[in-house]
């Protein structure tokens, strides 16, 4: 929820412009929504590798002010989701997912 992700993090108000940033969109709500389904909302321990998170809150904690909302939220979480697959350990093989990934996020732009 987002009240557990606003307890989770020490950007309370940049992370909430975000998200209303993006919720205010066309299609911004199935891209929050379809995320949080995708890899969850980046409160838990266990979506962590080397302490950094995957979910939702890393994804609005990424994001810049400045471009589209949308185009915005796609961009952070490519950067996202790429650094999981850097921290990920080298057994699980995580590089393989991350051209389905990068291709689901893409659906989230604007544009």
């Amino acid at each position: 929820s987002r009240a557990k992700m606003l307890e989770a993090t020490a950007h309370r108000a940049e992370v909430t412009t975000q998200f209303d940033r993006v919720a205010a969109t066309a299609q911004g709500c199935y891209a929050l929504v379809d995320y949080v389904n995708f890899k969850g909302e980046g409160t838990l321990a266990t979506e962590r590798y080397h302490g950094q998170g995957w979910g939702l809150l890393q994804v609005l904690e990424e994001m810049k002010g400045g471009n589209d909302a949308r185009t915005g939220f796609a961009d952070a979480a490519q950067v996202v989701l790429k650094r999981r697959v850097a921290n990920a350990p080298p057994e699980r093989r995580e590089e393989r997912w991350l051209p389905g990934w990068l291709n689901r996020v893409r659906s989230y732009r604007g544009t």
